[in-house]
Order: C-alpha cells, then structure tokens, then sequence
C-alpha cells in the first residue's frame, strides 16, 4: 500500500516520524511530505521517505525575512499556489493521503478538491477545534473541510463526540489512542547550557499560547512565592503571544531571579534537556483535546500537574494531579505539596512513567491506522 503523509508546515514532526515508521514497518510504501527542515528538527526517517514538497521558497527567505508578518505573508501566498495549481504527482499516486494539519483552511479547501476522488483522503483532527479557536483566517472554514475527507482519526472519545456534536458522521470516526512520544536525546552539551535547579523547578514547555494558560502557572506561582515558599518556574518555548503581561506582575513582585526563560524554537535535545532538569511539569490548559508535550514528558518519570480539560480529564487516578481548567488557586494549591516534599515527587513520577509504559507504542497504532486505511479502500 502507497501512502502520501502530508503534514505541509511539519506542526507534529515527531508523531509524524513514528507513525511512518510504523506504518513502513507494517509494509506499507510511506512518504511523508512537509516544508524544508530546519535546525530545530530532529526527525531522521527510518524506512520512509521524506519529501520537502510545501514552502520551499518561503523556507529559503526565513533567515532574510524573519519570523514575522512579512514572512507569514510569503508562507500563505506560496501555499496557496501549491495548493491551486502545484503537482499533486505524490499524493494522486497514492492508494492514501493521510493529512495530519490543514495549514490554511481556504487553500486546503482548493487542494482538497483536487484530490477528491483521485485518492482516498483520511485526517488526523488533532483538535476539535481547530487552533484551539486561535487561528484567524488559518483556520476558518475548517469544519467544513472534515466533510471532504473519506475517514477521520481522533485520539480520544472527547475529540469523537465534539465531531459528532458539529455534525460529523459518527462511522467517518476512527479512535486510535495517542502513544507515548520520546524526543531526541539531551546530549552532555545540551544539558551543560541549561542552568542547574537552585531550588525545585516546575517547567512549563513547548509553543506558549492564549489556550495553554501560561498566565494561571504565573499566577499560581505568585500567589506560592507571595507565600514564602522557594521554588523555580521554568518557561521554556516558542511565545506566540504577547508575554509581557503575564511576565510583569513577577518582576514588579521583586521574583524576577525565580523565573527563568528560554524563549524561542528549541530543539528535541534541548526540551529534553529541559526535561531532565525539572523537578515537576505543568500542563495548565485552558482546553486540549490530547497533548503531544505530556505524551512526550512520561518518560521522564518527573511529577505532573495538568488541568482536567480534554485528555487530562481522562487519565487514570494518579497518573497526574489534576486541577480545574481555568483555576489559578487550585493549581497553587495542588502545586504546593510537590514544591515541599521530594517523596511526594518521585512517587508521582514513577506513576506517570508506568502509565507511559502501558499506554501502547507506534506498532500498535500503525496496525490500527493500517486497518483503517483497507476499509476506506474496500469503500
């Protein structure tokens, strides 16, 4: 079976690499198609090819335009082309194109239905809602995109029965859990840059948006420093928000020495080594349908606290302390017994590595993907 993985802006290019690998494991021909690679992935094909089919101009520009809205611009423009009138040799010689995102929904929308009919279409909706209602123009009409599609994946019954509620045919759904994910390894030299734990150290990582609730990790650590209680807070990612209000308030309070950051694309080895430098990490969100950054933190046997949005809500009893989404308090509150007691640490690390253990790997969900990709075909 030939199948073109489309993931044009590489958004999850590490669950794109296992999933591959896995589904070329099970005998399946596999490309996955994306943009250039960057410094900052770490993605090494293991038998599958990757094509850098989508922003091949704009990539090239990135160091001379920068990351703003110049370069945003040339991104969507040359996308947009692709998508009305570029080749679509890889994906109509394909039995399936699995798309993992839709960058653009009204360019996605042209390819889409060039493709419709010329080979089976499935998607992976990662998130119900689209961009987490933070896309703009990215992602309207996305919804209506879903319809195109012969089959859809979701990780989990929260993000089926969000589909269902929006309209979607409930026997277009596949459920294929979410594996665990491990990133590149810290090497010495990565873990040498990041500054040893003066104290314990909570760790927020990953790209630091409205949803995430950043600002309720801020608040919550205030409201324990205010307290007396000595702790760091570790803000590690790619802001695409303004951070300065929620930075302000620590350093008008005068705890500006506990609040550390490392702002900007990082890589697999270093978010590892972020990782293996924490005492505990934090998953605040607002709402998430599932959670790339917690499934690729397990590993790590470190202490977790997480809002009881999307998949949190889901987990076994212990495997997290959860909060209510939303509530600053609560998460200070839950946050203080593990700030105090290294016991209290390790023993709710090493539940969130036997979870991690048993949660299945990419054999498994490449089987499972496998299956779903004959049943679309025998349709």
């Amino acid at each position: 079976m030939k199948i073109a993985m489309l993931d044009p802006s590489l958004f999850t290019g590490r669950y794109d690499d296992g999933l591959c690998a896995g589904l070329a494991q099970a005998g399946a021909d596999v490309t996955l198609l994306g943009r250039p690679m960057r410094a900052t992935d770490a993605i090494v094909p293991q038998g599958y090819s990757y094509a850098p089919r989508f922003f091949r101009r704009s990539e090239a520009l990135r160091d001379r335009l920068g990351e703003g809205r110049a370069f945003r611009l040339a991104k969507a423009a040359e996308y947009g082309l692709t998508c009305a009138l570029g080749n679509l040799d890889a994906m109509t010689g394909a039995d399936v194109t699995h798309v993992q995102w839709l960058p653009l929904a009204p360019a996605d929308r042209l390819m889409l239905d060039r493709l419709k009919g010329r080979t089976a279409l499935v998607h992976t909706v990662h998130n119900a809602d689209a961009y987490h209602a933070d896309s703009g123009l990215q992602g309207r009409g996305y919804r209506a995109l879903l319809d195109r599609f012969d089959a859809l994946i979701v990780h989990g019954d929260t993000t089926r029965a969000a589909l269902v509620g929006q309209g979607v045919d409930p026997a277009r759904i596949h459920v294929t859990p979410h594996p665990p994910m491990q990133l590149a390894s810290a090497t010495p030299a990565d873990l040498a840059t990041i500054p040893e734990p003066a104290a314990p150290r909570i760790l927020f990582f990953g790209t630091i948006r409205p949803y995430k609730g950043v600002d309720l990790l801020v608040e919550a650590c205030l409201s324990l420093w205010r307290a007396g209680h000595p702790f760091e807070l570790m803000l590690a990612g790619k802001p695409f928000m303004d951070v300065a209000p929620i930075l302000d308030p620590v350093h008008a309070a005068g705890f500006v020495d506990r609040l550390i950051t490392d702002f900007g694309f990082l890589t697999e080895l270093r978010l590892d080594a972020h990782m293996a430098k924490a005492d505990l990490m934090v998953f605040p969100y607002r709402h998430i349908d599932s959670s790339g950054a917690f499934l690729s933190a397990l590993h790590h046997g470190k202490a977790m606290v997480t809002s009881d949005a999307g998949m949190f809500g889901t987990l076994p009893d212990g495997v997290t302390t959860r909060v209510p989404a939303g509530n600053a308090a609560a998460l200070a509150q839950a946050l203080l017994p593990l700030i105090e007691s290294a016991a209290i640490r390790q023993a709710a690390g090493a539940r969130a590595r036997a979870y991690g253990d048993i949660m299945g790997n990419w054999k498994d969900m490449a089987l499972a993907t496998m299956e779903i990709y004959r049943q679309v075909l025998r349709a």
